[in-house]
């Protein structure tokens, strides 16, 4: 488990001011600057422009810009920073901004590989690694963390949020939050986190990117906003629109979710940004018949800041043309100046150009990825207990992914250089050292390859006692824009991992990917496989220690693994059918060629020890909670990791209910024999769910289930009076 612990001194703690009476300085700070402010000045608080926007330097000069993105290296940021303060009339600060979503320099697993950690702490950890170094090139502001819930991995940006389930999502999210912003946003490493994007996006039609939701309200409440409700209570300051419609109104310009929601009913103060473009995409929403009417609509609706396309600057003849009240504008223009004078962008807007000299792939960096690398690499299949390796004999390591530096690091890397990254072939043959012989052959790439390149690997593949095979997708196949109809091994992948199989080897299947593959092949016949996600700048080195034994796996899957692509939507907190399935009956709710389960379900991951469950109990506590616990004990031979998860099924209510929902985790560590007491404590929050407008908890027997996975584990009851 990654330990992350700040402690402030007692002195510095002490000449802090009460909050009340900093946030009551804040505001008049705020409202004396936006008192000297023209509509102009204030209007160009709301715009951010990208980097390659021509003139920035005239923008900055004429205090017409508020935020920029995509602006790389301290120097640079300074010297454009000099211009808006030195020269704009009222020297308001820019706010520079960038995508750093798994790492800044230091690359991290992808956020789907660091949910398969299911470990907050880590998360925290590499939030906040990334602020550090973010802020060092003049970056105080990162459109991350994405929070939205996915059960479609055909949409490609599943690889940016934390998998299919709100509950585990929303503590990721809030660890995120609290990674980036720090104890202190005007530290001078601390960052704004950005809540994208709000709402629903995780449920394009089709798995589409960019396509319509369209949801009930209770599916909304339950599933989709539960982690950008965890970020706003863990403090986040800004919040990303999505691009897709809600049930036939763009996100962008809907009132239901930026003010009902967000504000009056969230209580969220911070401001709210457009995705890219987003602003002007109203009129190919059919909800604007020009980009002058967009930008009406999406001030209106909450929409503080626009990103790229300046629609914004028609709000200006709006106001005076009687159609906008100013006071819409002033309280855009507060909200993101408050974020501003909280950064300490005031006092301190310059960046010191040494710290970023010195922070990027520190050592302590560096071992932190290579740390959580090791916790998110899931083990999905261990027969005959072939891993670990020993450090002996010929291993052959083939696939077009075994020696690709540029996609250990995935989508959406930062600042991370692919020369940097250690792949999995580095990190074995380091390992290895003199102890074993290393072959390597790529066999062919990932979409075709040679009868040379293919020959080559079934020639080493035969002279070797085992094959490590590295097979999936390439960095660019997942993220935005990235959807896949298919999620198969794409191009010869599939040939080259039977034809391996042929020679009679025992093979180790590496998947790299950016989302679940389908692998059913390869689940029947292939005795060993490690899911590795895109896991980052140490990936290499990480697998290598997983894979000789260093260090025993641990991760569990954040989603569910389809058998095939016709299964899809497939997720374990579905609701139960009038018709459940019954595989001897033809009127149940079943396939004719196919299980309803998934290949490999929500929650599941191996351990190269093993561990017993035993001894549940539920108790009633005070406040009407209730306290589930169970123990757990190693009964292998090395010391190991369990991610301990509970589930609860109301089985009779007004609604029908999901049949199972998690409702806490806990990483252990167990040596060897070792036995634990894990236990959960559920309150009434656990328990409800949305009903007519509102949450509610109804009487009656809860079932309740701890184990190692959403299908497996001991089970009780609890009486909810």
């Amino acid at each position: 488990m990654i330990k992350i612990r700040w402690v402030l001194p007692l002195a510095l703690l002490l000449s802090v001011p009460p909050l009340a009476a900093q946030q009551a300085g804040l505001e008049e700070r705020v409202e004396s600057l936006l008192g000297r402010m023209t509509l102009e000045e204030k209007v160009g608080q709301l715009i951010q422009y990208t980097a390659s926007q021509p003139d920035l330097p005239g923008l900055a000069a004429r205090g017409a810009v508020g935020s920029i993105f995509n602006f790389i290296g301290a120097a640079q940021a300074n010297a454009l920073q000099r211009r808006a303060v030195n020269e704009s009339r009222l020297k308001i600060p820019i706010l520079f901004a960038a995508d750093i979503i798994h790492g800044c320099r230091t690359i991290f697993p992808i956020p789907l590989g660091m949910a398969s950690t299911w470990d907050p702490a880590a998360a925290e950890l590499e939030a906040r690694i990334a602020a550090r170094e973010a802020s060092a090139s003049g970056i105080r502001w990162t459109f991350a963390p994405m929070v939205d819930i996915a059960r479609d991995p055909r949409w490609g940006r599943v690889a940016e949020g934390a998998g299919e389930d709100p509950y585990l999502g929303a503590a990721m999210a809030a660890a995120y939050v609290r990674g980036f912003q720090g104890n202190d946003l005007s530290a001078p490493d601390s960052i704004l986190a950005c809540a994208k994007h709000f709402a629903a996006y995780g449920a394009a039609e089709g798995g589409r990117d960019y396509n319509s939701v369209d949801m009930s309200e209770r599916t909304l409440r339950e599933t989709y906003l539960p982690p950008f409700k965890a970020a706003v209570d863990a403090g986040v300051q800004t919040i990303m629109t999505s691009f897709n419609s809600l049930n036939g109104i763009p996100a962008t310009a809907n009132e239901h979710l930026l003010k009902t929601i967000l504000r009056d009913q969230w209580g969220f103060r911070g401001f709210v940004d457009s995705d890219y473009g987003a602003i002007e995409e109203l009129v190919d929403h059919a909800v604007a018949a020009t980009p002058q009417e967009a930008a009406l609509k999406a001030i209106t609706a909450g929409v503080d800041m626009d990103m790229v396309d300046a629609t914004y600057l028609s709000l200006v003849a709006a106001v005076k043309s009687g159609s906008l009240p100013e006071s819409t504008i002033d309280k855009s223009v507060h909200r993101i100046l408050r974020a501003k004078f909280a950064l300490g962008l005031f006092e301190q807007p310059y960046t010191d150009e040494q710290r970023e000299k010195t922070v990027g792939l520190a050592r302590e960096h560096l071992d932190a990825a290579r740390a959580v690398a090791r916790e998110s690499i899931v083990l999905l299949r261990n027969e005959a207990a072939l891993l670990p390796l020993p450090k002996s004999g010929t291993i052959a390591v083939i696939g077009p992914l075994a020696d690709s530096k540029a996609d250990m690091l995935g989508p959406w890397a930062g600042f991370g250089k692919p020369e940097e990254a250690v792949t999995v072939l580095e990190g074995v043959r380091i390992k290895a050292g003199t102890q074993a012989r290393i072959t390597y052959a790529k066999g062919c790439g990932v979409h075709g390859g040679t009868a040379e390149e293919m020959a080559e690997a079934l020639s080493i593949a035969a002279k070797s006692d085992v094959v490590l095979l590295v097979a999936g997708e390439e960095r660019e196949m997942s993220g935005e824009a990235s959807s896949r109809a298919f999620l198969d091994l794409p191009g010869e992948q599939e040939q080259l991992l039977e034809k391996i199989a042929a020679t009679g080897k025992p093979i180790i299947l590496v998947v790299l990917s950016g989302r679940p593959l389908t692998i059913p092949w390869a689940a029947a016949n292939v005795p060993a496989i490690l899911w590795a996600w895109f896991p980052g700048s140490q990936g290499g080195h990480a697998l290598a220690d997983i894979l000789f034994g260093e260090v025993n796996p641990s991760g569990k899957l954040p989603i569910s693994i389809p058998r095939s692509v016709g299964q899809i939507p497939v997720y374990y907190a579905h609701l139960p059918t009038g018709r459940p399935e019954k595989p001897a009956e033809k009127f149940t709710s079943k396939y004719l060629d196919s299980p309803n389960d998934p290949l490999y379900p929500f929650g599941h991951g191996l351990s190269y020890t093993r561990f017993d469950y035993s001894d549940l109990r539920v108790s009633v506590g005070e406040n009407r909670t209730f306290a589930v616990s169970a123990d757990v004990r190693n009964a292998g031979t090395r010391t190991g990791d369990e991610i301990v998860q509970l589930y609860i099924r109301s089985p009779v209510t007004s609604v029908s209910r999901p049949v199972k929902e998690l409702k806490g985790f806990r990483r252990v560590t167990l040596k060897a024999g070792e036995t634990r007491r894990v236990e959960f404590t559920m309150g009434q929050n656990d328990l409800r769910f949305w009903s007519d407008g509102g949450w509610k908890v109804e009487p009656g027997t809860f079932k309740v289930w701890i184990g190692p996975s959403s299908v497996k584990g001991l089970q009780g009851t609890f009486e909810v009076k």
